[in-house]
């Protein structure tokens, strides 16, 4: 059996609410609207034509929605498995006496220099804190001038558990936030450090590196910020196939509540294991809480995140490879071998997979060592040494005429003696225009660029913890390279807390490496998506 932890963060007894229309509500009742009135301008069309001619398809048209609420669910913090009996719901410790969690938040504003209304709050609770308020109605008018950008701020903030980010549409426009949740830790079972870009929920995720090997813990996360309740449906891949677990499906996860689900008890002694998180109702987000102990040796935490949904081709940058020779010396001993860089490939469909693999360094494509052309069986989880790779960052990018899901682990320490952490970081799409970047408050914090085809340039634009956007700079990257940009501590005298970030010409990709000064600590953040304009969806009649 499955054991499992459910949080009600916020909720009070004996308190009763009523459902009042707002904002969002009347947006959704003209959202109907819109698409009703599409919908019977296409019965009309379709009424105008005569039995028996022929007819040509029409591709559908697509219908503007108006614009709605941004919410990102964090993490909470990384917390310590206590032994329980069986049977029973498992507990969880301290982390340790050091340990420490933090978010940082970022909200731009509109042209005209408006923020929009914006909180951060627990999960289902009542708000930490407000970071804009509603706008007046007279501040919400188009900029007629230069447009003035500036950004709503939260820096350093600390944080007990789950939270959410939601940011309400300004001028019929999707709002553009992002916040990213750190932890840290120099003692204890889970000593090292985790980090995690805070995700839009979904009703389709894929999560690629989890491990219930003896020594490992995984710990799938699934939270639900909706008003509607989510029933979750788990598929589980080995590097012997797919895993049929009793209790992995009909998992309800309430409107504003988390669950922990233990995947050691669904899937036990995995080295490799796979997660597709498949929600009915509500959009859930989730991520998994990864952790090593060899003996009483802390091996690293991580929080493993969603990425890319398989495809035929899948792009990971941020990648770190330690000395090749004196890695190879960690990881001949036992229990090591996952402390190694590497590369995991899942193929979900009931075809193999023959994937090519590349690796571009800041010199340019390496190969791997081996070949670069391997066999993912159906249905399976294949792992790729990368170990003998020269030390440097990377950008991987592999291809395939079926589709699969993709991962690669980061690993920093090369003696048995001290603790050693790991990092996964999933495929991600390419980059866009205006992506809000969050990057935690303290250590070393590099911006790093791949361009694994042709040459792009990429535009970076500091933002400060007063809310000031500061002046852009970019940097032109060759084909076929990787390129990092160092974050500085300040600029202008204010802490950096994000960034801009624009990509021109061919494809790029993006992640935050964060390392710490005189430890192992490692962990990589993807560069969420860019927030859209105003929606459109197609509309399309059937029956």
């Amino acid at each position: 059996m499955y054991k499992e932890v459910k949080s009600d963060a916020g909720k009070r007894p004996g308190r009763v609410s009523r459902s009042v229309p707002g904002p969002r509500t009347a947006g959704r009742i003209l959202s109907a609207a819109v698409l009703l009135a599409a919908a019977g301008t296409l019965v009309t069309g379709a009424s105008l034509l005569v039995p028996g001619t022929t007819s040509r398809p029409l591709e559908a048209p697509l219908v503007a929605v108006p614009a709605g609420q941004s919410i990102s669910v964090c993490p909470g913090p990384a917390r310590l498995l206590e032994g329980t009996p069986v049977g029973t719901d498992p507990q969880f410790s301290p982390e340790s006496a050091t340990a420490a969690t933090s978010l940082n938040a970022v909200v731009l504003s509109s042209d005209s220099g408006v923020v929009p209304a914006s909180r951060l709050a627990p999960l289902g609770g009542s708000p930490l804190t407000e970071i804009a308020p509603e706008p007046a109605a007279d501040a919400t008018e188009p900029a007629t001038g230069t447009p003035v950008l500036r950004a709503g701020v939260v820096a350093g903030l600390g944080v007990s558990d789950v939270s959410a980010l939601s940011a309400e549409p300004l001028d019929n426009r999707q709002p553009a936030a992002g916040a990213v949740v750190s932890y840290a830790a120099a003692d204890g079972d889970l000593r090292g450090s985790a980090a995690a870009s805070c995700q839009r929920p979904g009703n389709d995720l894929w999560l690629v590196g989890a491990n219930t090997a003896l020594g490992r813990s995984a710990i799938l996360n699934l939270s639900n910020p909706s008003s509607t309740p989510a029933t979750v449906s788990l598929e589980l891949f080995g590097a012997a196939g797919q895993i049929q677990a009793p209790g992995s499906r009909g998992l309800l996860v309430g409107p504003g509540t988390s669950r922990a689900i233990i995947l050691g008890g669904l899937a036990p002694g995995q080295e490799r294991l796979s997660v597709r998180v498949q929600s009915d109702g509500g959009p859930v987000a989730a991520h998994i809480q990864q952790s090593v102990l060899r003996g009483l040796t802390p091996g690293g935490v991580d929080f493993i995140t969603p990425g890319a949904a398989p495809a035929i081709r899948q792009v990971i940058t941020g990648l770190e490879v330690q000395d090749p020779q004196a890695l190879a010396g960690l990881t001949s001993g036992p229990g090591y071998a996952d402390a190694a860089p590497a590369l995991q490939l899942t193929v979900p469909g009931t075809a193999d997979a023959v994937v090519e693999i590349n690796l571009y360094g800041r010199d340019g494509r390496r190969a791997l060592p081996g070949g670069g052309v391997i066999t993912v069986k159906a249905g399976s989880v294949t792992e790729v040494s990368l170990q003998g790779v020269p030390a440097g960052l990377y950008t991987v990018a592999a291809s395939s005429d079926v589709s699969f899901a993709a991962a690669a682990r980061s690993t920093r320490g090369l003696s048995a003696d001290d603790a050693i952490d790991i990092a996964w970081s999933p495929a991600a799409a390419r980059l866009g225009s205006q992506h809000v970047v969050p990057v935690p408050a303290t250590g070393d914090r590099r911006l790093v660029f791949g361009a694994p085809e042709g040459r792009t340039t990429i535009s970076y634009t500091p933002i400060t913890a007063d809310g000031v956007i500061g002046a852009a700079a970019a940097v032109d990257i060759a084909g076929g390279t990787t390129t990092f940009v160092q974050v500085p501590g300040d600029v202008g005298g204010s802490p950096v807390v994000g960034y801009l970030v624009s990509a021109a010409g061919d494809p790029a990709y993006g992640a935050v490496l964060l390392l710490q000064d005189g430890t192992q600590e490692i962990s990589i953040l993807t560069v969420a998506p860019e927030a859209g304009g105003q929606e459109q969806i197609p509309v399309t009649l059937g029956y």
